[in-house]
């Protein structure tokens, strides 16, 4: 099958940073889906990998997690799809990616793609909108459904991937209001048609902008982007025991600026349930059927911002080039398996 990967850490300008190769179809494991992939979305987990990891002489790495395809074949106790079924989910950091014709993946991770979607518009979605669940409803607890309960959320880079799966969560699913943060026209623009209620600029002080536009209390934070040189600031706006989530790869945070507040930093990382065979591992199978339920309804929308043409070694050094760019909005998208 076709497959791009690479085996040195390069950067993203040298051709070898990301080659087309030909690799074995994999065998499926007993739960274990064998996927043919039509679309796939790149997030900035793949530009971190390749930069960190290198193959093993003679291998090469495979990135990509976010994936819709079609399934071509199911392990011998699998119970939730069958061949032909239509699914989109965003894979395992310790498995090979979906950048390849066929992909192995665990069902119990996986959704039905949403009806209402093409495959380019589900791929853009699964990481994403995972990750942004886990943190709005696992780590900061917040509570579903229209209530009387008032409250305001944080989020740091609303214009990415996850803040902008975030910002519609947190606005159609709750009674929350949503204050965002984007320091271009573009980003705050993309936020306020997502749904955030008001947009700040985290390249200024927040506190004062934050009491202007009527919000001088932050109950839930979402720091997605910036921790490093955000995190007094965001200690400081978090009212008492209030909770902060974090995704992004701080070297140091003073916690204890949360202590005479009561206040709690938790940690969201898509992958842990699959890295770590969590009991509660198909909670990701069941986040998905809601999701793509929630996208056939009309209340969610994909994120899908650029598509880049087929799956191969140029387009997807493109994308990776784009991304560490850090000014994309939305999702990248590529579709179909083509080699130039």
């Amino acid at each position: 099958m076709k497959a791009v990967g690479y085996q040195q850490s390069l950067p993203i300008d040298d051709p070898q940073s990301l080659v087309d190769f030909e690799t074995p179809i994999p065998q499926p494991g007993a739960r274990d889906l064998l996927v043919r992939v039509k679309a796939v979305s790149v997030n900035p987990v793949d530009t971190k990998v390749r930069m960190r990891k290198s193959a093993t002489p003679g291998e090469h790495i495979i990135l990509g997690w976010d994936a819709a395809g079609i399934v071509e074949e199911t392990g011998e106790d699998c119970e939730l799809f069958k061949k032909g079924d239509e699914v989109f989910y965003a894979g395992a950091l310790n498995r090979p990616g979906t950048n390849a014709e066929f992909h192995l993946v665990d069902e119990r991770i996986v959704g039905r793609k949403p009806r209402t979607l093409d495959f380019t518009q589900a791929a853009a979605m699964p990481l994403t909108v995972l990750t942004a669940w886990e943190l709005l409803f696992e780590r900061l607890q917040a509570k579903p459904g229209k209530s009387f309960e008032r409250g305001t959320i944080l989020i740091t880079g609303g214009a990415g991937g996850v803040g902008s799966m975030l910002v519609q969560l947190v606005r159609r699913l709750t009674p929350l209001q949503v204050v965002a943060t984007a320091s271009r026209r573009p980003s705050r623009a993309w936020c306020l048609d997502l749904g955030a209620h008001c947009v700040i600029n985290h390249t200024l002080p927040m506190k004062p902008q934050l009491v202007e536009a009527g919000f001088p209390e932050i109950h839930l934070i979402a720091s997605l982007t910036g921790t490093d040189k955000n995190f007094p600031e965001l200690a400081g706006v978090l009212v008492p025991q209030g909770r902060i989530a974090v995704i992004d790869d701080p070297k140091n945070l003073d916690v204890t600026l949360l202590k005479q507040k009561s206040a709690s930093l938790h940690w969201e990382f898509m992958f842990t349930r699959s890295m770590f065979q969590t009991e509660d591992m198909i909670a990701q199978h069941r986040i998905l059927q809601e999701v793509s339920s929630l996208v056939d309804s009309g209340i969610l929308r994909t994120t899908l911002n650029k598509k880049l043409g087929p799956i191969n070694a140029a387009n997807l050094r493109e994308a990776h080039r784009l991304l560490e760019t850090g000014s994309m909005v939305g999702k990248i998208v590529l579709e179909g398996f083509g080699l130039r």
